[in-house]
């Protein structure tokens, strides 16, 4: 049984990796940041998953670490009250006001410490298993490949017993709806409903305050329309009906990506 520790942000994408883990047959340590995300929505949702899994027999370990104090002053469309979640389409210019700096090498550097840390202490090997994908590197350099290779290599130097932890990258090469292609395989094989599960996720950078998603962030748009691709409507609660939310996310397909 492989040991692993993953980054679980409540999203679709380290929804669905958890799910395949636990379909290999891992033994899984999910870690949830808070670090003063406007969509704070996501970690509640984490906690359902973890709850439902729980309830039908995925006994996961989830940990939830505040960083607010660290993270919450840096400057992101995501953190900052002074900045507005843009809108449209996910790989358009605007859209890299919502990367945060260095986020996810503190992400990465937690992680790492837990993995080797438990790699000791048990005498075995730990992955660090991350949901980062190919539509995330247009916008976000710290998703990128070269950027886990030349991050492992640097704790790798920084750190004894390093060759008991490695990075497990598994939808590098996928997009979206890949992903869900996934999720979907992963939930026949662990009887397990598709529908519920992702109703317990959140994607939205900018939901309303009972945390229902707008359609209208460049994250929902990339979501919705792997749904559609897929040929599945979505189980998350958005602010629009399906055939709205659905219909915003083509046109923005349709213009590319262009800045107005």
């Amino acid at each position: 049984m492989n040991k692993s520790v993953m980054s679980f942000s409540g999203g679709m994408d380290s929804t669905s990796l958890l799910l395949r883990m636990i379909a290999e047959g891992d033994d899984i340590t999910c870690i949830s940041y808070d670090y003063g995300q406007k969509h704070l929505i996501e970690i509640d949702r984490a906690r359902d998953n973890i709850s439902y899994l729980r309830e039908n027999g995925h006994n996961v370990e989830h940990f939830v670490i505040d960083l607010r104090s660290a993270m919450k002053s840096l400057h992101s469309a995501l953190t900052s009250e002074k900045i507005v979640v843009p809108e449209g389409h996910y790989e358009s210019e605007q859209m890299k006001q919502t990367v945060v700096p260095n986020r996810n090498a503190i992400f990465s550097s937690i992680l790492y410490a837990q993995a080797l840390s438990t790699a000791v202490s048990q005498n075995c090997h730990v992955r660090i298993a991350l949901g980062v994908h190919s539509g995330d590197h247009e916008i976000y350099p710290d998703c990128r490949p070269e950027f886990y290779h030349l991050l492992e290599k640097a704790f790798s130097l920084g750190n004894w017993d390093s060759s008991r932890v490695s990075f497990h990258l598994p939808y590098l090469s996928f997009d979206k709806k890949s992903i869900l292609r996934d999720a979907l395989e992963s939930c026949a094989s662990l009887g397990l409903d598709f529908d519920i599960v992702f109703s317990n996720t959140n994607t939205s950078y900018n939901p309303d305050t009972i945390g229902r998603s707008s359609g209208r962030s460049g994250a929902d748009v990339e979501r919705i329309l792997a749904f559609h691709a897929i040929g599945r409507v979505d189980p998350l609660q958005y602010m629009y009906d399906w055939d709205s939310v659905l219909n915003y996310a083509l046109d923005q397909e349709r213009q590319g990506g262009k800045d107005e």
